[in-house]
């Protein structure tokens, strides 16, 4: 009978709200942030006269913070296993100046290039996770090494110079969807992008309440799904007009597609296969993950390899955007990549968070470099404005952690007790985690900060 008066008192109004996107700690700080976004982007509306959600300002805050997105999905990977890749912002700067020097010297067609810049990017990457999985050096030190190692090959390949890229390249970057059909006045393959979404979106909610009532899972009230369904595709189609609607030439942008197809790929990876798993095994406790048979250096290997090859990517559309290499691309990228990680509700010392919480935060940051240069505050500011934002986001993360207890979005949505919360935790981000064939191999963890 108690137990039948909780479970009521625990469904209902904001609480069954709160299972829109799922339940548990982290997923209360992601909301949380979810909903800080909304505010910043309205108040920025507001304050800049509608510059903000104009369709040529929305075009060029994609086209600009796409490789902060891109090194953020990788990012989140390397810090859920608890490490930190401070390398970044170098290996896409001397991938990026290696895959211009291809094109114009050794006459590469950009298609090669692109195939040669991610092998690079592969190079890279398997040169630090081997000193991070097999030697043991922390990856913070090994990355700190390898950001000026790859600064200065970059400098030294280029000669510190600017080297141009041919026209075809700059499509990755600098590309929008192309135009067809009748004349409606919008980009049709922006409006059927849309329309596709919305679509899938809506029959994914199907699917799962489908997948739950066959598990004899709990799921959220119906009307939350419908509820949930209507607000994004809302959303959805409200962004589908205003990309669809700028000026003449423009649509929604080629380098925004790279993103989506790499956010739902790795959140594929990290939801629902057993690297995955095991990547969140490693950075929660990896002793246990030992114990339950996880291959811990092959895990840090490949997630470390894997961050390089999106380093890679990122630096490529960045040049591509650009027209150009020079010695200054990726500056502080790797400062924008771990704040996004960690403002998008990923834990400190790892084994929590997820590739969407990353793209919120980066947005965060995106919107807020946005907003202010839209304002006119100068970048000393900027850079101010951002730091505090970094340190309240984590700080409001280890407070919460040392007391036990739910996020604030937590505590709004009803204040759970310390026992319960520390459960959400463990089971919303830290999936099971499923031995691997050989459990003798011999493993172990890296130390990092």
């Amino acid at each position: 009978m108690t137990t039948q008066i909780e479970a009521k008192k625990k469904s209902g109004g904001i609480r069954d709200l709160g299972k829109m996107f799922g339940g548990g700690q982290s997923t209360g700080r992601q909301f949380g942030i979810l909903g800080a976004l909304v505010v910043i982007v309205l108040l920025f509306e507001l304050l800049t006269g509608g510059k903000t959600l104009d369709p040529v300002n929305l075009i060029n805050l994609v086209n600009q913070n796409v490789y902060v997105l891109v090194l953020a999905i990788g990012m989140v990977m390397v810090i859920i296993a608890g490490h930190i890749d401070l390398s970044v912002g170098s290996v896409a700067a001397v991938v990026g100046i290696i895959v211009a020097q291809a094109m114009t010297q050794w006459h590469l067609p950009w298609g090669l290039a692109i195939v040669l810049g991610l092998l690079v990017g592969a190079a890279i990457g398997a040169w630090q996770g081997w000193w991070v999985a097999y030697v043991g050096v922390p990856a913070f030190i090994v990355t700190l090494a390898g950001m000026l190692i790859f600064r200065g090959l970059n400098q030294l390949i280029g000669n510190a110079n600017t080297i141009p890229v041919p026209d075809g390249f700059t499509f990755i970057g600098g590309g929008f969807l192309p135009e067809w059909g009748p004349e409606t006045g919008y980009n049709n393959s922006t409006l059927l992008l849309g329309i596709v979404i919305a679509v899938v979106i809506a029959v994914l909610e199907v699917r799962t309440r489908r997948n739950q009532t066959k598990m004899g899972s709990e799921k959220a009230p119906l009307w939350v799904s419908v509820f949930k369904v209507v607000v994004l595709d809302a959303v959805v189609i409200y962004f589908t007009f205003l990309f669809a609607g700028g000026r003449v030439g423009t649509s929604f942008p080629v380098s925004g597609i790279i993103l989506g197809v790499l956010i739902i790929l790795y959140s594929f990876i990290t939801r629902n296969t057993i690297f995955g798993r095991h990547i969140y095994a490693v950075g929660g406790n990896s002793h246990a993950a030992e114990l339950s048979g996880v291959k811990i250096k092959r895990v840090n290997f490949y997630v470390m390899m894997n961050m390089s090859v999106l380093a890679a990517l990122a630096g490529m559309i960045a040049v591509a955007r650009s027209i150009s290499s020079g010695p200054q691309d990726g500056l502080g990228w790797e400062l924008d990549a771990i704040a996004a990680v960690f403002i998008g509700g990923a834990a400190v010392s790892g084994g929590i968070g997820t590739v969407a919480g990353s793209i919120v935060g980066g947005l965060v940051i995106a919107v807020l470099n946005n907003g202010l240069q839209l304002l006119g505050v100068t970048s000393d500011w900027v850079q101010i404005i951002k730091g505090l934002v970094l340190l309240i986001a984590v700080g409001i993360d280890v407070y919460s952690h040392r007391r036990g207890g739910p996020s604030l979005i937590g505590r709004f949505l009803g204040g759970r007790g310390r026992r319960e919360s520390a459960v959400d935790a463990a089971g919303a981000e830290q999936p099971a985690v499923l031995p691997t064939s050989d459990p003798a191999e011999d493993s172990a963890r890296s130390l990092t900060s």
